[in-house]
């Protein structure tokens, strides 16, 4: 092989005939061109563009592997040989493939170690580090195994040996806890000792008291990111996790102890790494927040401190109760005047000791963007109204009497507070119907909160209103009017108006048609007629037509064109990757058909193997087919596996009551209380102010069915 000409047989391929994250691959030989130039900003760019491409996001395609012989000799060749093993390692790392075989992009990665392993002996430190963590993500250890342990012992840099023993630990985990127990003395340098930490934990060592003074020594640990392992972030964190991972008391206890000593010390970095690494265990284990809240509070030496903690109390909710006295002096300040770090922990202390925020939230509204969301409950899951405060009400009456004035996600947030309280918000009446034109329907919801248990007088004003507002076609306010005063005729004029016209407001009109039932047969061709057209295979066309399928059967109560949608939807969404919530949402609708919807089994009983689709075809399949031919013990293990795999969590509980918890077996019942009473969340990802809230939700309801089928 010519090594001073790397891109020979480039035109050779059919790039074209292979695609990346952009399409076609016919751009892929001038990106390589331009790698090996004297262009260096050209160079720069064909590198952003392949990692754009042959590795998006993540991601490799069928023209990664191609790519792949070309980039190691372009590596040996001295063109950019640490970017281009970065981009190589990455590539035999992914394993989110995408039009090509499994393991097809790392095997043609293993192919080149014959021309990348002697870069481990290159004399640039940076090229000889970036080669082992290429050459050990290629899984091919009968090779790449001994080039490593040979480069151990001779290796002089502590970046790289720290990279040396990481590959030898992903290679080997036990062969790399033995080789990083060896260097834990505080004579070797810091950033050997941290991968010899995480060599230890990865092949499943004993946690030993070593091994913890060592984490503690190396605090603060963040500078040593750059020069240690590449996929390492935030190593007190990430040892945390580890840790915790193990899900066993002493190893938990020995995260807990590493946090605590971390928040503690007198040192203001280390208790910023250690507030990470609390924020990351609150994340992971439930016992955590009442283990670590006081260390949190006695971290808490002043503003800065304060701040960066904000966030995790309010995630925390009430179990950080205990730390909402060094929230509050902040969240009082400045209350007349805009104060970014007074509405960051006001919004903590909303969540954290919400009867003591009111008054503060009462002064500063209209300032306090953060804190009144927080108030009105955006982003929360399974949380309580925020507590009636008659200070707050005047100050919200106030702020909607000027409703023009109101910006932003105000009119949203202002209404929320009010459609909280109930009829206790009552005097507020007045301000919302008069801010009905300007924002109906945030007011028209409210409305509907508030005067439903209110005097008659009250309740009558409201009706007039919203009687007003659907006179001039607003649906919102059409809707109100229906759930307040029980009179369909306005609402059935305004979706008919929403229907004809279809566009992205569709949907709203379809769900609010299925809501009326019978009452709403007249709409059944409108409905019909905004279905899509046979060949859309879209995540929004999908949806739409379960939505559509959903209110037909609502409102006609005749099942066979509604099944014909449903397996149109079925059908289309299995053709396409993206669709995995198109089909459990369809499932889902399939089950209020019941027995009616038993020409759909087959079609649920495939999806039964996905753990995203799997509970809501569990709860499909109990409803429409029949009992006698159920596997109840198989139906059961389905939903029990996509809580463990936290696919869908929240589903798995309805399919799992679904099929009663005396349908279970001892061995899922045992399974069940680990979802219920282990440590470890079971909702451990999703937007990250819900996670909490929802993993304690799933846990009650995991916790009812345990008691149920204990009985």
């Amino acid at each position: 092989m010519d090594l001073a000409h790397p891109l020979d047989d480039l035109d050779a391929i059919s790039w074209a005939s292979f695609s990346h994250a952009y399409g076609s691959a016919e751009d892929v030989p001038d990106l390589l061109r331009a790698l090996t130039g004297t262009d260096a900003a050209a160079a720069d760019e064909a590198l952003s563009e392949l990692y754009g491409s042959v590795l998006h996001q993540g991601t490799v395609y069928a023209a990664s592997a191609e790519a792949v012989p070309f980039l190691a000799r372009i590596a040996i060749a001295g063109h950019r040989t640490a970017d281009v093993l970065g981009l190589l390692g990455d590539m035999a790392e992914s394993e989110d493939e995408y039009g090509v075989a499994p393991g097809a992009v790392r095997a043609a990665v293993a192919g080149q170690l014959v021309l990348l392993l002697p870069l481990l002996a290159d004399t640039a430190p940076v090229v000889r580090r970036t080669a082992a963590w290429a050459v050990s993500h290629t899984r091919v250890a009968d090779t790449a195994l001994p080039a490593l342990c040979a480069r151990w012992l001779e290796e002089p840099e502590p970046a790289v040996r720290a990279e040396v023993l990481s590959g030898i630990a992903r290679l080997d985990p036990q062969r790399g806890a033995v080789e990083g127990a060896s260097v834990l003395d505080p004579s070797q340098p810091a950033v050997v000792r941290l991968a010899a930490v995480f060599a230890c934990l990865d092949g499943g060592a004993a946690w030993t008291e070593a091994l913890q003074s060592t984490t503690l020594s190396l605090l603060p640990a963040d500078s040593l990111r750059s020069e240690s392992d590449l996929e390492r972030g935030e190593p007190l964190a990430a040892v945390v996790e580890a840790l915790l991972e193990r899900d066993a008391g002493p190893e938990r206890e020995a995260a807990f102890a590493l946090i605590d000593a971390a928040l503690r010390d007198g040192r203001a970095e280390v208790r910023a790494e250690g507030a990470w690494a609390a924020d990351r265990a609150c994340m992971l284990s439930r016992s955590a927040p009442r283990q670590l809240v006081e260390g949190l509070r006695a971290a808490a030496l002043d503003e800065p401190s304060v701040l960066g903690m904000a966030s995790l109390l309010g995630r925390l909710g009430s179990a950080a109760a205990p730390a909402a006295d060094v929230l509050a002096p902040l969240a009082a300040r400045n209350p007349d005047r805009e104060d970014d770090h007074a509405d960051r922990a006001l919004a903590a202390l909303v969540r954290v000791a919400p009867t003591q925020a009111a008054p503060l939230l009462a002064a500063g509204l209209g300032r306090r963007p953060r804190a009144l969301d927080a108030a009105a409950g955006r982003g929360l899951a399974s949380s309580a109204p925020f507590p009636y405060d008659s200070e707050l009400l005047d100050a919200v009456r106030s702020r909607l009497s000027r409703p023009t004035d109101l910006g932003g996600n105000q009119p949203w947030q202002l209404t929320s507070l009010l459609a909280g309280w109930g009829p206790d918000a009552a005097a507020a009446l007045p301000e919302l119907c008069a801010a009905l034109p300007h924002h109906p329907g945030q007011a028209s919801r409210a409305l509907v909160s508030v005067a439903a248990g209110c005097a008659p007088s009250d309740r009558d004003l409201a009706v007039t209103a919203l009687r007003e507002a659907a006179r001039r076609g607003v649906l919102p306010a059409a809707k109100a009017l229906y759930d307040l005063a029980d009179d369909p005729a306005p609402l059935l004029r305004c979706l008919e108006q929403e229907l004809g016209r279809g566009g992205r407001d569709l949907r709203d009109a379809v769900g609010i048609a299925a809501m009326l039932g019978p009452r709403g047969a007249a709409l059944a061709p409108l409905l019909r007629g905004a279905l899509s057209d046979p060949g859309q295979d879209t995540t929004p066309a999908l949806d739409t037509d379960t939505a559509l399928a959903e209110a037909l059967w609502r409102v006609t109560g005749d099942p066979e064109p509604v099944v014909a949608v449903l397996a149109s939807v079925f059908d289309r969404a299995a053709q396409s990757q993206w669709a995995r919530w198109s089909v459990a949402r369809a499932a889902r609708v399939t089950a209020l058909l019941g027995p009616a919807g038993r020409p759909l089994t087959a079609r649920l009983e495939a999806a039964l193997d996905d753990p995203v689709q799997a509970p809501a075809a569990v709860l499909a399949l109990v409803a429409v087919a029949d009992p006698a031919a159920l596997d109840h013990a198989a139906l059961a293990s389905a939903a029990l596996t996509s809580a463990e795999t936290e696919a869908d969590p929240t589903g798995a509980c309805d399919a799992l009551e679904a099929l009663g918890a005396a349908a279970l077996n001892s061995d899922q019942l045992r399974r069940l209380e680990v979802l219920a009473d282990g440590d470890a969340r079971v909702v451990r990802s999703g937007v990250e102010d819900r996670i909490i809230r929802q993993d304690e939700a799933f846990r009650h309801r995991a916790r009812s069915l345990l008691t149920s089928g204990r009985r």
